[in-house]
């Protein structure tokens, strides 16, 4: 295959992932199913583009790069949305009934 198509393929998988989060995060109430929404986007859309684009550079520093921007996307997605919604939590907590 070529590295152009599978940096296509790569390329509308992520963003798909990234329209559903988006169109999930529009429809759904309430905070919780809110961030269970976007949980995608941080750990499957902005890796998936990330991907695509290392690929479609090539082998070189620019790709490694992309790739590390990827990882961190999808780790530091992953620790966002745990630490909103420990936030979340706490603070409806505390909120006075």
């Amino acid at each position: 295959m070529d590295r152009h198509v599978l940096a296509l393929v790569l390329l509308w998988a992520g963003t798909a992932a990234l329209l559903l989060a988006a169109l999930a995060l529009v429809v759904l109430p309430g905070p919780y199913l809110r961030l269970h929404a976007l949980s995608p986007a941080a750990g499957l859309g902005a890796p998936l583009v990330a991907l695509a684009l290392a690929v479609d550079t090539g082998p070189g520093r620019a790709a490694v790069k992309l790739l590390v921007v990827g990882l961190l996307s999808a780790v530091g997605g992953t620790v966002t949305t745990m630490a909103v919604a420990r936030a979340t939590l706490r603070t409806e907590s505390e909120a006075p009934r």
